[in-house]
């Protein structure tokens, strides 16, 4: 916490301080050149990945803008919320690379430059066909895994890519504060929902619902509540921040190879 410390003086006499206005001016004058020097440039220690800029077509006939970052062959598609663009993800997918992954955040339908049919309302375009397509273009430049991980309206379109996948075609799902608008029997992946207790919204807290929806999913899944109330995308934007991310990475890690012959 910054604290603030006040030094007190004693009224000096006028000659002392006649005196003193030379000084004085030359200490003015040096805090003020050190106020506006330039600040020194930031550690390059750790550089951040290279952004590149792709698109691809949807089955449907829609062009996706994505950003792709790193070169593994263990890929992670960020399919963002309603209140966000694939640029949301940034800082979560320098964490991603860095622990081993090529990431793909992309832009839906209707945001940023991506388009296709039915995206003038959200809710009801196909988005699912967009995930599917961040997969596959993962898939087709070397990716040997794929797993997803979207939030709020992103994690509902993640989840309904689950189901609508080819077997395999996705790995790992994780969904942040959002639920499938498909039945949960029919997700393909192991499954990792992360949602704060607290979250609500015109209907009423969260997760009531996206628990009963989860029940019905099949194992291996995970159900993660987190105190507080910040949704989806938000949770990174908290103190919990930290936390959510040690989760997605150790939900991603790959298992250990069998000792079976």
């Amino acid at each position: 916490m910054s604290k603030f410390v006040s030094i007190g003086t004693r009224p000096r006499s006028g000659a002392a301080l006649c005196a003193l206005t030379p000084l004085l001016f030359l200490c003015a004058f040096i805090l003020t050149a050190q106020v506006r020097a330039p600040l020194p440039a930031l550690s390059h220690d750790k550089p951040e990945a290279k952004v590149e800029r792709v698109s691809f077509a949807t089955e449907d006939g829609g062009l996706i803008y994505a950003d792709l970052y790193g070169n593994s062959d263990l890929g992670v598609v960020l399919a963002h919320g309603g209140r966000f663009t694939k640029e949301s993800w940034q800082p979560q997918a320098q964490s991603l690379v860095k622990a081993g992954f090529r990431v793909l955040a992309f832009d839906f339908r209707g945001f940023g430059r991506s388009h296709g049919p039915g995206d003038s309302d959200m809710f009801t375009a196909p988005m699912q066909l967009d995930v599917l397509a961040a997969v596959r273009y993962l898939r087709n430049k070397g990716a040997k895994t794929v797993a997803v991980m979207g939030g709020s309206f992103g994690g509902t379109a993640a989840a309904d890519a689950s189901i609508a996948s080819k077997p395999g075609e996705i790995n790992r799902l994780i969904l942040l504060a959002a639920e499938g608008n498909g039945p949960a029997e029919r997700i393909k992946a192991p499954l990792l929902v992360i949602i704060a207790r607290d979250d609500s919204d015109d209907e009423g807290l969260r997760l009531p619902r996206i628990r009963a929806w989860f029940d019905k999913a099949p194992q291996p899944k995970e159900l993660l509540v987190l105190d507080g109330s910040a949704h989806a995308q938000f949770l990174f934007q908290t103190d919990q921040a930290n936390r959510v991310m040690k989760e997605v990475l150790r939900f991603l890690e790959p298992p250990p190879p069998s000792s079976q012959p």
